[in-house]
C-alpha cells in the first residue's frame, strides 16, 4: 500500500538548486521557480533554499531574477543592473509565478 506521500507526488519532487556567489564571496542556496525567454534574453527566477521545511515556511518569499550571459562557452547568472529591464522582467515573472502556483491575496 502507497503512503500518502507517494500518492501526492511529493517524493517524485526534486527541486533544481543553484549554489549562487555574490561579490563578497559568500554563496547561497536558491531554488529554481522560473526560466523563461523575454525581449531576447533568458532569465531566470529563484528563491532562497532551506533543506530545512520549517526553515522554508517561515522564509519571506524573496525571488531573485537574474539574467544569462555567457563568458566563452559558460552560461552564467548576473544580476540585472538596468532597473527598467529589471522592472519590466519581474512584473512578467511575478504574473507567471502567480498562474503557476495560483497564489490568492484574498485569503
Amino acid at each position: 500500500m502507497a503512503d500518502e506521500k507517494d500518492l501526492n507526488g511529493l517524493d517524485d519532487y526534486t527541486p533544481d538548486i543553484y549554489t549562487l556567489e555574490d561579490e563578497d564571496g559568500n554563496e547561497q542556496a536558491f531554488e529554481l521557480l522560473d526560466v523563461m525567454e523575454f525581449e531576447g534574453e533568458k532569465y531566470f527566477a529563484l528563491t532562497p533554499y532551506a533543506e530545512d521545511a520549517e526553515d522554508m515556511l517561515s522564509s519571506d518569499g524573496e525571488v531573485v531574477i537574474l539574467k544569462s550571459v555567457y563568458e566563452g562557452d559558460e552560461e552564467m547568472m548576473v544580476s540585472i543592473d538596468d532597473d527598467e529591464e529589471y522592472e519590466r522582467v519581474g512584473k512578467v515573472f511575478i504574473e507567471r509565478l502567480e498562474e503557476m502556483y495560483d497564489f490568492n491575496d484574498d485569503e
